[in-house]
């Protein structure tokens, strides 16, 4: 009998993400398998019933879209920028590519990014990443595929969080095909998948002709620079225009939404009360042993019991009886005074009682939007200049107090009769000091 080498796993953005036998070792390891019970976004669900999507089929997808980037880029005239030469280098740098998409989120805690800031000091989602690629278990599998543990965890992480060993010019573009803040593979499928799951159409954009205009180009803008980056043929700028919007829309609409956030603050209160000091571990076996779903059942159990850790906030989560929107940030507020949001939250709690208020103000940058753009003459110039709409992609921020349902509607008539005051008092005494 003919053992199939080549696998296909079906897919809602890409219809199929392909592997080879190889490959899979590592899609069947703990660490990757461990993603199908972490949530992409948390708990968002219960805002758009959709978003059940987890990290698993996320990282499947980075690695399919970052395999079409390599070889958009390597079918392009990119090898000698990327110094890769011969088939052999080609076919190696793509493995390691694919592998470390496939394992650059291993390290999320349960629910990604909404309880991030509970891993020890010192540690993040990266770190543990770092972590279980170099574990025991995996060294195997990157010897057994003939891949340095090192160049996967490059790759993986990034110059900004791999700074064990300088990047070549290489390593950090491919670094970038995955990570990277403009053109990454990462950033690409959780804006296409988050928009699809979710039902909404800001994270949508013309991706199939951004990847093909993709280029490896000098900046040589910045006085003649022969330094690569990712940037695009002049064809594709619009299409790159189109993914920043999608960024910017999303974290705007979705990312940022108010009742979306505020499950993510109660969320992060359960677990500061049911984690053992109020941390997830740094071990990295008890790390691989914890997902949400043990999460989820604590709450549920926490929800029934009030002489459990964390019940309030259990309950509120299950119950979905969440604190309420009070206040949210204002232009006109933020011309009079930019700490509106906080001057309104301290005298919230003043009011009301600190236990019945909270405060969420996120904030997310336009990014880096300056890459060079391959023009017809074959001259090379920065986004910058040649897109208006790149100058003007704004920061995305937010400013949210929000009130126990018991105080709500005494809470907005206290705040329609107080609201001017309150905000011109705090910017006088801001003043005084």
């Amino acid at each position: 009998m003919v053992t199939k080498n080549n696998h296909e796993i079906r897919d809602p953005i890409y219809a199929f993400v392909h592997m080879d036998s190889g490959e899979r070792l590592v899609l069947n390891s703990a660490p990757v398998q461990r993603l199908r019970h972490i949530h992409q976004l948390a708990l968002t669900n219960l805002v758009y019933p959709g978003a059940t999507h987890r990290r698993f089929e996320h990282s499947l997808g980075v690695m399919e879209l970052a395999t079409r980037i390599y070889n958009s880029v390597m079918e392009n005239g990119c090898t000698d920028a990327l110094d890769i030469e011969g088939d052999y280098e080609r076919t190696y740098y793509q493995r390691v590519l694919r592998l470390a998409a496939l394992v650059h989120d291993i390290g999320h805690a349960p629910f990604s990014h909404a309880s991030e800031d509970l891993f020890p000091p010192g540690c993040n989602h990266e770190t543990m990443t770092l972590r279980l690629i170099e574990s025991e278990e995996m060294e195997k599998l990157w010897r057994k595929l003939k891949v340095q543990t090192e160049d996967v965890a490059k790759l993986a992480l990034g110059p900004k969080h791999y700074t064990k060993e300088i990047f070549s010019n290489t390593e950090a573009i491919l670094s970038e095909i995955i990570t990277g803040d403009t053109f990454g593979a990462d950033r690409m499928d959780y804006l296409l998948r988050d928009s699809h799951h979710t039902g909404v159409a800001y994270g949508r954009f013309d991706h199939y002709r951004l990847i093909e205009t993709l280029r490896v180009l000098p900046k040589a803008y910045e006085d003649g620079s022969t330094e690569p980056a990712l940037g695009v043929e002049g064809g594709g700028l619009q299409s790159a225009e189109a993914l920043l919007l999608a960024r910017y829309f999303m974290f705007s609409q979705l990312y940022f939404h108010p009742i979306r956030r505020i499950y993510d603050i109660h969320l992060k209160e359960f677990l500061c009360a049911w984690l053992d000091g109020g941390r997830f571990p740094a071990d990295v076996t008890e790390h691989l042993d914890l997902t949400d779903n043990e999460v989820m059942s604590a709450i549920w159990r926490a929800s029934r019991d009030p002489g459990l850790p964390g019940h309030d906030a259990a309950q509120r989560i299950v119950m979905r009886n969440h604190y309420r929107v009070l206040y949210t940030r204002n232009p006109n507020d933020v011309q009079k005074n930019r700490e509106a949001g906080q001057a309104i939250y301290i005298a919230a709690c003043e009011e009301f009682g600190e236990e019945n208020v909270r405060h969420d103000r996120p904030k997310k940058s336009a990014g880096r939007v300056m890459f060079p753009v391959l023009e017809l003459d074959g001259r090379i110039a920065s986004s910058l200049s040649m897109s208006d709409t790149l100058q003007h992609v704004p920061e995305v921020a937010a400013d949210t107090v929000y009130i126990h349902s018991t105080f709500l509607d005494a809470g907005r008539e206290w705040l329609k009769e107080n609201r001017e005051s309150i905000i011109e008092s705090a910017l006088e005494r801001e003043d005084e000091v």
